[in-house]
């Protein structure tokens, strides 16, 4: 149930069965976030300076950050109601953009001016928020600001014009911004928004998939930048001005929504992947602006399931807080869900998610009684070739698992690094990576890893996919140890079955190194039970939810539990259950495991017996000679990798 601090109205449970959520909740959520800013306002409004840990970027554009993310949910909040809003909530944001925009009111810790936009600046992130409002709340506020005022937002945004960003998502902030200038009659460069749209189409990959920037960095930045921005630019540029591209990006989103609902779980989380996961109810806004945009392929049902399923979940676990703000975190605070760039106010890009206020009340996706989410129907498998991903779902638990072969976050050359976000073989709805530096170190949970004498893990840095079909998909990287310049392929592939998920590892590995392989990272407020035996880990919350692996060939017998203390976002308590043998041979190996995530009870020992992995030596193909796997299920179906 939502925190008893958090007012909401009753549940309509006739409209909106499987969530009770209309409208109406929408627009208190909306409510309660923009009047608990209040307080943290500074005096002319220009800027939010909320408690926490700040950016990097500092106080100043941390406040005016907390201006402009929150302005993006006025603006939805107020021109989705035709302004018939609380009329001191236009009066502060049309207060902070005469205030933030006279230099006079200084620009240090004690004053309230915006900082000015400069190349790459975090200005630029949040100018394009500050667009987007103004263009959506035209009538309210821009028409009837004083001329004065206008012209010097006007000479604000012309930081941009001829500027330099950088060179991923980031383009779409020009992009945005400078139609506005177009649209309020102010010098802009058509060369700068061209040659940002522009720039999307080397990143496109096809089946409604881009990559945010060169790599392969695929994570929920697809969705709540790449699909986003350019159809919110169409909405400025109108029919007249978006010379086609609008069908283009209405396609392609329509694509990438026939497949974006198997990412959440029957609970309304979304998998927990990628980076700025603080931003919560923004994974939401690519539904929303498939509805606004006219080009979902969704059910309008489903749409609002979606979204309110996804809302609803983190309120009921108590967000906003009881202050009514967005801690940085996934719940509570955490702030190894964050990044560097995260500051106090950067949750509140969650203001995405509340696009769907635009459209209005009789709109079908506010009318139509909801759908169930793809998981809540029937076992559920997808392929993504292009991420490199496998989604499975389960309808009896309502877990959604992501198989990644093949998002890393890296550059396509030079150096190299891995994140806990990108790094692991698998994601879930119910969990989430053990995150924290002092357990990333030890990197246990979904990964398999060699390790040194000290126990240092090697990493799964750059991901280079190779098969994404049906219910398999694999992918191979290069471990290394610490003090060795050489590299050892592991190529590993994932085959599901329901809950389980059969892995494949081909190992080249150094003599005398010891391979390790963890299951998933299950957390809880209190302790975690746990069992072992021969070949075989399992650990277990309070709430039923199961992790357990068990070794189906090349294992020696011994198992694990790393536990870890305030390392994950989903409980203060944590534990990966894992495999391990020593003493590696040197050259070649396969290590196949059976991993689970489950709500079931899980009998590891007769999971062991009931499933069949042969192993046949020297199976010839085209690539040379290799060991053919070849894995029989309990009902009868047999799988060979």
């Amino acid at each position: 149930m939502p925190a008893p601090h958090l007012s909401l109205p009753p549940t309509d449970r006739v409209l909106s069965p499987l969530t009770g959520w209309t409208r109406a909740h929408w627009e208190a959520l909306a409510d309660r976030q923009l009047e608990a800013l209040v307080p943290y306002a500074t005096p002319g409004f220009a800027q939010y300076r909320l408690p926490g840990r700040a950016s990097w970027s500092g106080v100043v554009s941390d406040g005016l950050e907390g201006f402009a993310r929150s302005f993006l949910l006025a603006s939805f909040r107020i021109a989705g109601a035709g302004g018939d809003v609380d009329p001191r909530l236009v009066e502060r944001y049309a207060a902070g953009l005469t205030t933030g925009t006279d230099r006079g009111r200084g620009t240090g810790l004690g004053g309230e001016a915006w900082p000015q936009l400069t190349d790459c600046s975090q200005q630029m992130v949040e100018a394009a928020s500050i667009a987007i409002g103004l263009h959506e709340t035209r009538p309210w506020i821009w028409d009837k600001l004083d001329s004065r005022v206008q012209e010097r937002i006007v000479d604000w945004f012309s930081g941009f014009v001829g500027g330099r960003t950088w060179d991923n998502n980031w383009r779409l902030f020009q992009v945005v911004s400078e139609q506005f200038l177009a649209s309020v009659g102010a010098p802009y460069s058509q060369k700068d928004i061209d040659g940002g749209l522009d720039r999307i189409e080397d990143w496109y990959v096809g089946d409604g998939w881009y990559t945010d920037g060169d790599g392969r960095n695929f994570d929920y930045y697809i969705g709540w930048a790449m699909h986003l921005y350019p159809l919110l630019w169409a909405r400025m540029a109108g029919p007249d001005g978006d010379g086609g591209r609008a069908e283009v990006y209405r396609e392609r989103l329509s694509q990438f929504l026939t497949t974006y609902p198997h990412f959440f779980g029957a609970d309304g989380a979304p998998v927990h992947q990628g980076r700025s996961l603080t931003y919560r109810f923004a994974a939401t806004a690519p539904v929303w602006m498939g509805a606004l945009a006219d080009c979902s392929p969704l059910e309008p049902g489903l749409t609002r399931r979606l979204a309110s399923g996804t809302a609803r979940h983190f309120v009921e676990r108590g967000v906003p807080d009881e202050r009514g703000l967005l801690p940085l975190g996934w719940y509570g605070t955490f702030l190894p869900t964050t990044q560097a760039y995260s500051g106090p106010a950067s949750p509140y890009w969650a203001s995405k998610g509340f696009l769907g206020l635009l459209l209005p009340a009789d709109h079908p996706v506010w009318t139509a009684r909801e759908e169930s989410l793809p998981v809540e129907k029937s076992e559920q498998y997808m392929a993504l070739p292009a991420p490199g991903w496998l989604l499975h779902g389960t309808p009896h638990d309502g877990i959604v698992r992501l198989i990644n072969h093949g998002s890393d976050h890296n550059p396509l050359e030079g150096p190299a690094a891995d994140d806990p976000h990108y790094a692991k073989l698998a994601y879930s709805t119910a969990t989430a990576p053990e995150s924290a530096p002092h357990a990333w170190d030890r990197d246990v949970d979904n990964h398999i890893a060699l390790l040194a004498p000290d126990g240092t893990a090697s990493r799964r840095c750059r991901i280079h996919p190779l098969t994404c079909e049906g219910r398999v998909a694999s992918s191979l990287h290069h471990a290394q140890l610490p003090g060795r310049d050489e590299e050892f392929p592991i190529e590993s592939t994932t085959v599901l079955h329901g809950p389980w998920e059969i892995r494949v590892h081909r190992v080249q590995a150094p003599a005398g190194v010891t391979v390790r392989e963890g299951g998933y990272a299950v957390a809880d407020e209190s302790c975690i039970q746990d069992e072992q035996g021969p070949g075989w880990a399992l650990t277990r919350t309070e709430a039923g939810l199961t992790s357990a692996v068990v070794a189906l060939h090349g294992w020696d017998e011994e198992s694990g539990i790393a536990r870890e203390v305030e390392a994950n976002a989903y409980g203060p308590r944590s534990a990966t259950p894992f495999l391990r043998s020593t003493g590696h041979p040197g050259g070649p190996s396969v290590h196949v495991t059976l991993a689970v995530l489950t709500r079931d009870v899980v009998h590891p020992r007769a999971l062991r017996e009931s499933i069949s992995c042969v192993v046949e030596a020297g199976y010839g193909d085209a690539a040379g000679e290799r060991d053919q796997v070849r894995i029989t299920f309990p009902d009868g179906e047999t799988v060979t990798v």
